[in-house]
């Protein structure tokens, strides 16, 4: 079984923006897990943070297309479209009672943890490293390290 692929705000923005300095290596990971059948996944909340994003930041066209693209994605079973559900919602707040020393971590980032957890998904692509600081077995960039 292939380590699923949890995709964070920062990867779709990533991959949504050709002004990002990483996009072209983020576009090419992402091809590689969808050829090679990675299982993907992302939320709800974290699509709302991609919305609010790429609207401001990119012509409307271009981020209607985006948006739909990783909805036709989610649709046709491509990715994994998770939504925070009351039980998910109680969870990350816990963690955010919880992480009183880590006030930067943002209650979606909290969100997509508790998700991350309960499906046994250890990978994550983003650039935050709020993701390690709660969960050291966590790897960023969408691959394992070391």
């Amino acid at each position: 079984m292939l380590e699923p692929v949890f995709i964070d705000t920062w990867g779709w923005v990533a991959l949504g923006q050709r002004k990002e300095p990483r996009h072209e290596e983020v576009t090419k990971l992402y091809q590689s897990l969808r050829a090679r059948h990675i299982p993907t996944y992302t939320s709800d909340y974290v699509l709302d943070e991609v919305i609010t994003l790429l609207f401001r930041r990119e012509p409307f066209d271009q981020a209607v297309r985006f948006l739909e693209a990783i909805l036709a994605a989610a649709h046709q079973g491509y990715l994994s479209l998770v939504r925070i559900t009351p039980e998910y919602f109680t969870e990350a707040w816990d963690l955010r009672r919880r992480f009183q020393d880590k006030p930067r971590i943002s209650y979606t980032d909290l969100t997509s943890m508790v998700i991350m957890r309960d499906l046994r998904i250890n990978r994550v692509l983003t650039e935050d490293e709020h993701f390690t600081q709660v969960d050291p077995h966590a790897t960023i960039g969408g691959t394992n390290r070391g």
